[in-house]
């Protein structure tokens, strides 16, 4: 079905939850002022991004008072947040949430944490163990947490179990230059758009902007069209809600032309995968 998504290119405060809060739940408002069916934020919303020792601090339970107060407002508009999520156990996870009709509809659990250059994440994080797709009102969807997406098996993995449409929830620094953007900017364009093109999907992607231990994020959250193009995409370095409406005629149009999913063998994947682990292990 047609539906319109806000992209909440947002600034959170680092370690500040009861403020970032403050900023998610008025930012919904205007969302649903806006018209929007579906808000999302950036990776780490709740909590800002280089946390490092402050994980313990900011985590929350999914029966916390704060996660029931954005689930109360998803009865209005749906949700997508990232925060620090602790279980039972003690672990921590690098999560996101989807909220709808004032329920936890999907969890997703950051499989793939970086831990190269400026980032440490598995020093503090617990790596999540799997990628599914779920059922919204708006069709069925994946959800992604930014390193997740770098991994082209986890986007397959969504779209094969049925999305039509994928959130990237991200928190992506400015690193090097090309043209007048940062070139991580443009990695991640190129990266949308094939992603889109050869699984024939709706990519959702929110991006978070601000400063954190000297760290600049970029912003440029988009929606890229089944067709690969990016339909629209905020500014970069600027605070911006972006209003993108999102087709299920242009996803059914790319489908028909280029029917790559229907033609993927997914039977004959999983066993040179599974040839290979073999082959691997001796």
């Amino acid at each position: 079905m047609d539906f319109t998504a806000a992209l909440a290119q947002i600034k959170p405060k680092l370690g500040a939850v009861s403020e970032n809060l403050g900023m998610i739940e008025e930012t919904i408002r205007n969302g649903i002022d806006a018209g929007a069916d579906l808000i999302v934020f950036p990776e780490l919303a709740v909590t800002g991004y280089f946390l490092k020792d402050l994980v313990p601090e900011v985590a929350l339970r999914l029966d916390s008072p704060e996660i029931a107060g954005l689930m109360e407002l998803s009865a209005r508009i749906a949700i997508a947040v990232g925060f620090v999520e602790v279980t039972d156990d003690y672990r921590f996870y690098n999560s996101a949430l989807y909220l709808e009709g004032g329920k936890i509809k999907h969890l997703h659990r950051k499989v793939y944490l970086p831990t190269y250059g400026l980032f440490d994440e598995q020093r503090y994080l617990a790596h999540g163990d799997r990628f599914r797709a779920f059922d919204t009102r708006f069709g069925r969807m994946g959800m992604l947490i930014c390193e997740d997406m770098w991994h082209l098996s986890s986007s397959y993995i969504m779209v094969m179990d049925g999305a039509k449409t994928i959130i990237c929830l991200s928190s992506s620094p400015s690193r090097g230059v090309e043209g007048k953007s940062p070139g991580s900017a443009e990695t991640w364009h190129r990266l949308t758009s094939a992603t889109a093109t050869f699984l024939s999907c709706h990519i959702l992607y929110c991006n978070r902007i601000g400063y954190e231990d000297g760290v600049n994020f970029w912003g440029g959250s988009e929606y890229v069209a089944p067709s690969g193009l990016s339909e629209c995409r905020a500014r970069i370095l600027e605070e911006e809600m972006l209003i993108a409406f999102v087709s299920e005629g242009a996803l059914r149009r790319e489908r028909i032309f280029s029917p790559l999913m229907r033609d993927e063998k997914l039977t004959l994947t999983i066993r040179e995968l599974l040839r290979l682990e073999r082959e691997r292990s001796g």
